[in-house]
């Protein structure tokens, strides 16, 4: 055997010899499975057989491959004049990117980040923040309804209602987190992310929220923006107003809602509304990132399509 080792041409042929005398019923395994019925001196002798032939296997597998490796080394070439091949890098979700930008902003602002559940329970989604029962978020064609009765949460302001629960007055926090509602459209989706800030204090009032807005817009969009405050109703604010920014195309854009905080919220967290007032504010953080970012179409977030990524230029 120890010939036949010496003389193998090829891995394979090794490989087939290495059975022969170690395989399952190799020379060398049937051998090592007798010892039990020889002298000291026999099994001595065949130890020493079996620790030799395994040492030229090992010492030939390595002789063997290192020609194969040669060869090929001879017979292939590398250009080095040729361009390295283009790698994919990983890079930032736009929206990833957004909401860490508008959390910098808020935060210099003196905003305090919160999180909460996104199932929810009546309270919190709804009562507290004065919503009645006629109100239309409470229908089954807008809002994901549990068998329980809680809710997949429709806003990210039962957030804010377990702040002022736990922190009462003053407090000024931020939210952000996924909602959920029965849409889907090119700019509206079943399950899409929400930005609020609230800020309660003594002396609190509509100037002191367009400040924060504009400040806020304008640090995120990179230029001083033409800010529009309208009319309008939420049950959790009382006055209630809508902004919008003017865009590059003199378009006036609809940016969300806000108005100061309703002196019924503020009773169902126990803080008394003859000493504190407050403003609270929410919009879209995806459809921030469609403005800024130049994006068309709200359901390429969720394609998990790499190639739309690349395009966007991050």
């Amino acid at each position: 055997m120890k010939d036949k080792i010496k003389k193998a041409n090829s891995l394979e042929d090794l490989q087939a010899l290495y059975t022969e005398t170690f395989g399952k019923n190799g020379t060398m395994t049937q051998k090592l499975k007798n010892m039990a019925n020889l002298s000291n001196n026999e099994r001595a002798a065949i130890n020493a057989e079996n620790a030799e032939l395994r040492q030229l296997f090992k010492e030939k597998q390595n002789e063997l491959e290192l020609a194969v490796l040669n060869a090929k080394l001879a017979t292939e070439k590398i250009d080095v004049t040729l361009d390295n091949e283009p790698k994919t890098r990983g890079t930032i979700h736009p929206l990833t990117q957004t909401l860490k930008e508008i959390s910098v902003i808020l935060e210099g602002l003196g905003y305090t980040l919160w999180t909460g559940p996104e199932i929810e329970d009546d309270w919190h989604n709804f009562t507290a923040l004065n919503t009645p029962d006629y109100h239309p978020a409470r229908d089954m064609q807008d809002t994901f309804f549990l068998e329980n009765g809680n809710v997949m949460r429709t806003q990210t302001s039962a957030v804010q209602i377990r702040a002022m629960e736990k922190l009462g007055a003053p407090i000024k926090m931020f939210a952000i987190g996924a909602t959920y509602r029965r849409e889907m459209d090119t700019t509206h989706l079943p399950s899409f992310h929400q930005i609020e800030g609230l800020y309660i204090d003594k002396n609190i009032n509509m100037s002191d929220l367009v400040g924060n807005l504009r400040t806020l817009l304008s640090k995120f969009f990179e230029r001083d923006l033409e800010l529009r405050i309208r009319p309008s109703y939420f049950p959790f604010t009382e006055p209630s107003v809508e902004f919008d920014i003017k865009w590059d195309n003199g378009k006036w854009l609809e940016m969300g809602g806000a108005g100061m905080v309703h002196p019924n919220v503020l009773r169902n967290c126990n803080i008394d509304p003859n000493e504190y007032q407050g403003f609270a504010f929410g919009f879209g953080w995806d459809r921030l990132a469609m403005l800024k970012y130049g994006l068309n179409d709200l359901r390429a977030f969720t394609d998990g399509d790499i190639r739309w990524l690349k395009n966007t230029g991050f």
